[in-house]
């Protein structure tokens, strides 16, 4: 892995909650603080990205060839659609 060296400019306070999580024993550096804060970044837009496509997909599901500009009809069909799948015994 390389590593880049960069310049980040943050409010003081922000910088006393890194400075209490090294004093605490949570992290040996700032720069551990920035990498974890990053990672969990990348992990929160991965998470909003697959729940996008999943109501992508629920949106598409409810999709019967009718128009679909009513929200309660389309979350109406798709609850009809689930009820009906259970029923079923699907998953």
């Amino acid at each position: 892995m390389s590593i880049e060296k960069i310049s980040v400019s943050i409010p003081a306070d922000l910088m006393g909650d890194v400075r209490a999580a090294i004093a605490d024993g949570d992290y040996a550096t700032a720069s551990e603080v920035l990498r974890d804060a990053l990672r969990d970044w990348k992990l929160k837009r991965k998470i909003a990205a697959l729940e996008v496509n999943e109501l992508r997909r629920l949106w598409d599901e409810a999709d019967d060839g009718e128009p679909l500009r009513d929200g309660e009809a389309v979350f109406a069909r798709l609850l009809a659609k689930a009820r009906a799948r259970q029923d079923s015994g699907g998953a």
